[in-house]
């Protein structure tokens, strides 16, 4: 892998560019400063999205069979989209996670939270461990985007299983035995996605009747169950981890004074799910003071920019309603910043309103485990017990 773009990495020193070869030996410029990632994230004409989803380890032949048994194949629709045809996409997206329809979702979700709350503080009371993963962050998401964006009749677990499975593909180093593990998880699903595609209703169809093809509505909706509930039961798993240190924090929280808007965005700031995204030059052109001949590959560090000094006053303090807090690009910028954005807020706002009491006077028995993956953090558990 390149680096690891969280922890000890993301604080150390680092040019504004940089060139890194990666662990197959393809060379990639990694941008760091705020102002150049912006830049990168804004300027689709010089750097384009095409390479956004290419497998960071070459998927071999054999996993590609795999994959093309079961028909696997994802057009340019969102994040890799540079077309003519990004923006209508994008909008009939947008207008399924429009921010009037995510705020009524909000008292079901404060409802829902507010009973797994109950139950983890009864398990804490009598003295059990309790994983705020497995029992809080994992689903909700999930559960809240099948309220506003008609999905396949699936398992939970079997979605879950696909969205990590997918991430892994695509953006960690990983073997040939594995690969071929994952193809299958992943061609299994794409194979329920592909079936939706031509008769589900929602947001499938909104993409049907404007014309679009199977192949377009299967690449909204895996984007979607990817980007738009895996990254977000990410985010609440290391936000609260991050809230189980910071007591002078917790204690604003319970006092009003600290807002948890606030809290959210120095979360996402110092926290994010993505860490990474990828661009393509398109032409010869500069990033600072380095030379990008058309064709680099350049990796925009989005956890480093969070931490720009020339843009946050106390770049690695968790303080909330800082200078510069807000100017975090954990949901990209440009004519691919996330479009869910309001939706992960309003499901982060919750969680640290009803789930934060929970951390006082705990200890961490489990921190999240992250693996090694180019762009998103995927804690696999965090499991706290009363002290």
């Amino acid at each position: 892998m390149l680096f690891r773009g969280w922890g000890e990495s993301v604080d150390g020193p680092w040019p504004d560019a940089a060139t890194v070869v990666d662990h197959v030996g393809v060379p990639h410029l990694v941008v760091t400063r705020h102002a150049l990632v912006r830049r990168l994230l804004t300027d689709p004409e010089t750097f384009r999205p095409d390479n956004a989803l290419d497998a960071v380890t070459p998927i071999p032949v054999a996993a590609l069979r795999v994959l093309a048994g079961h028909r696997f194949r994802l057009p340019p629709t969102l994040a890799n989209n540079a077309s003519a045809s990004h923006p209508e996409i994008r909008a009939i997206v947008a207008e399924a996670l429009h921010p009037d329809r995510v705020a009524a979702q909000q008292p079901w979700l404060t409802g829902l939270v507010r009973e797994r709350v109950t139950r983890l503080a009864a398990a804490l009371a009598a003295g059990e461990p309790v994983d705020l993963y497995a029992g809080l962050a994992a689903d909700l998401p999930l559960l809240v985007l099948a309220r506003l964006v008609e999905l396949p009749d699936a398992p939970v677990g079997a979605v879950k299983d696909f969205a990590r499975a997918a991430l892994e593909l695509f953006w960690a180093p990983v073997d040939e035995t594995r690969q071929l593990a994952l193809a299958a998880e992943v061609g299994r699903f794409h194979t329920v996605l592909r079936a939706f595609a031509t008769t589900g209703g929602g947001l499938a169809a909104r993409l049907r009747a404007a014309g679009h093809s199977p192949d377009v509505v299967v690449g909204a909706l895996f984007f979607l169950l990817v980007a738009g509930q895996e990254t977000t039961s990410q985010f609440l798993t290391l936000l609260l981890h991050r809230l189980a240190g910071e007591p002078a924090v917790r204690a604003g929280l319970r006092a009003g004074d600290i807002p948890v808007a606030d809290v959210v965005e120095e979360g996402l700031r110092l926290e994010p799910p993505i860490v990474t995204w990828r661009r393509v030059a398109t032409v010869d052109t500069t990033l600072g003071d380095a030379e990008v001949p058309a064709g680099t590959s350049i990796v925009a560090w989005l956890a480093r920019a969070g931490r720009d000094p020339a843009v946050v006053a106390a770049p690695g303090e968790f303080r909330p309603g800082q200078r510069g807090s807000r100017r975090h690009l954990a949901f990209g910028a440009g004519p691919h910043r996330c479009v869910g954005a309001q939706l992960a807020r309003m499901e982060a706002a919750v969680v640290v309103a009803e789930a934060a009491p929970l951390l006082d006077g705990v200890t961490v028995v489990r921190p999240p485990w992250c693996p090694d993956n180019l762009t998103f953090r995927m804690p696999d558990a965090f499991v706290v017990r009363r002290t």
